[in-house]
């Protein structure tokens, strides 16, 4: 049986108006994206990012691809998720969709 699961990053984003286009970036992944209204560069640069992190998935490289940007477990380091007090524009959340076959995990252990 396949079920769908998903994840959400939320992720830092910057924009700003160049002549004709917007230009996004989300600068701790180093991803970047164009379009011609902020709406289609957000959803642009959402795209992108959600792209770039299941490729990084699928090749078996998005744990050395978060270390390297310099992500770390907070829990690990005991470290407070401090409470946003950035514009909430300036983040925007990528999902990240997965699909689960639970005859395959029933027979395969775990990983953790």
């Amino acid at each position: 049986m396949l079920e769908g699961v998903e994840f959400t990053c939320k992720l830092p984003v910057k924009i700003k108006k160049e002549i004709k286009w917007f230009l996004a970036s989300c600068p701790v992944l180093d991803v970047h994206s164009q379009g011609e209204t902020e709406e289609k560069v957000k959803k642009n640069l959402v795209e992108a990012l959600s792209l770039f992190l299941i490729s990084c998935f699928e090749r078996h490289t998005l744990e050395a691809v978060l270390q390297e940007s310099g992500f770390r477990p907070a829990i690990k380091y005991k470290i407070p998720l401090a409470k946003q007090k950035e514009n909430p524009n300036d983040y925007i959340d990528i999902p990240l969709p997965f699909i689960i076959n639970h005859q395959k995990s029933l027979t395969e252990k775990c990983h953790a």
